[in-house]
């Protein structure tokens, strides 16, 4: 869209601060984008080496003229492309979770629901699917299963069941007027009702949290003796994800508390940077109303962690 930055990288000061320690080494930014987190980056951290990762073929026109390597991919594959780089330690990632600004602003990528776009949903071309063969193919229970999983949504039956009662979906502003139909008036007054279900259903096509799973498992398995991860989510589900894998990271002896002394002799592989997730700041939100779901959790790999 004209006159607007392809996105606005959030809680740039607050990814700085939290990687700074790793100055020098080679960074993965997981989730290049805009390359906004990237210059920051390499900005306030020189002689620093950023590895940039995304699978938007738009995205990758940012990286012109950086002094990045990039490569085009997913998560899930995080490991495999970075040992094709010759890549097999990191000093510290970033995963930027979520839609950027440009997808969301761009209709003819499908993610919303304020236009008439087609049916597409794909981060990237390597997407096992695309929206529409959820919107139109999958049958009801699947489909509801989907909305309530991947978006919490709690109309989810009603909602499917007027998705397929209202087959074929022409577009996203066809669907988002079923799905607002398929919401009780009662509901509608907290954000576009039909917000979850665009969530689920580009979770679902794009296989997001078990890309996001296998990448941060990934990334933790790269970690040099502390070396850093920062992750950046913007739902519930990916939050949840991240917390409960730096949670068992960080747990060490898992012996009954009545033994006398340690007999599994597990030591603690991360080392929490963030007890709670860091949030942006009001100005912040002020200037970009999209970061104000941002939570960011931090860890780093303890010595001798496995």
């Amino acid at each position: 869209m004209v006159g607007r930055p392809y996105h606005v990288a959030v809680m740039v000061e607050e990814v700085v601060e939290l990687l700074r320690p790793t100055a020098g080494g080679t960074i993965l930014d997981a989730t290049f984008g805009g390359g906004g987190h990237t210059r920051a980056i390499l900005e306030a951290m020189p002689g620093t080496t950023v590895v940039a990762l995304d699978r938007d073929l738009d995205a990758a026109r940012n990286a012109a003229g950086l002094p990045v390597t990039l490569l085009m991919g997913d998560f899930a594959d995080l490991d495999t492309l970075l040992a094709e780089e010759g890549i097999d330690e990191l000093d510290g990632a970033l995963f930027d979770l979520g839609v950027s600004s440009h997808q969301l602003d761009v209709g003819e990528r499908g993610f919303s629901y304020h236009g008439a776009g087609p049916l597409d949903m794909r981060m990237g071309p390597s997407a096992p699917r695309c929206a529409d063969e959820v919107v139109n193919d999958w049958e009801q229970r699947r489909l509801a299963e989907a909305i309530r999983r991947f978006g919490e949504e709690r109309f989810a039956d009603r909602i499917a069941a007027a998705i397929v009662r209202n087959r074929p979906i022409r577009d996203t502003l066809h669907l988002a007027g079923v799905v607002a139909d398929a919401v009780p008036a009662r509901a509608r007054r907290s954000g576009h009702p039909a917000r979850r279900t665009f969530q689920a259903i580009r979770i679902a096509v794009n296989d997001e949290l078990a890309a996001l799973a296998a990448g941060l498992d990934h990334a933790l398995r790269l970690l040099r003796p502390g070396g850093r991860v920062v992750v950046i989510s913007y739902h519930s589900l990916e939050d949840r994800i991240v917390k409960r894998r730096f949670a068992a990271g960080a747990t060490g002896c898992t012996c009954p508390p009545e033994l006398p002394v340690c007999a599994c002799e597990a030591t603690a592989e991360l080392r929490l940077l963030t007890r709670r997730p860091l949030r942006p700041g009001p100005d912040e939100v002020l200037a970009n109303p999209r970061a104000r779901s941002a939570r960011l959790r931090g860890a780093e790999r303890a010595p001798g962690g496995a």
